[in-house]
């Protein structure tokens, strides 16, 4: 008697899990919860865009105060009293490239030079 009593309420208890499961799959996939899915997703990807789009500036603004102090261009001077030498170490440093150019400086999109 006891048995059957304890897998009977296994039982119940099981049906009303899967079915709890089920139900709250469904909805997950209904419209209106995809709907809001979606649209929580455009919102963090905007978010990281924005980051992006911020760090970017933060960079271009480092790299541009760099090359002013290295051009001698935040003085009160007239920039061109410099020597051309000073320009040419500044403008001349060695930039590490991902992909051969060819000796006009123009590569095509395999790498190779442009004919």
């Amino acid at each position: 008697m006891f048995r059957r009593a304890f897998w009977f309420t296994t039982g119940a208890a099981a049906g009303v899990w899967a079915t709890n499961k089920v139900h709250r799959k469904l909805r997950r996939l209904q419209p209106d919860s995809l709907a809001a899915q979606a649209a929580d997703k455009a919102v963090e990807t905007g978010h990281r865009l924005r980051q992006f789009a911020v760090d970017v500036r933060a960079g271009m603004a480092d790299r541009e105060e760099q090359l002013h102090d290295a051009l001698g261009l935040t003085g009160s001077g007239d920039p061109r009293e410099l020597p051309a030498s000073h320009y040419r170490a500044v403008l001349e440093t060695p930039h590490r490239t991902t992909r051969a150019t060819g000796p006009s400086g123009i590569a095509g999109p395999t790498g190779n030079e442009d004919h």
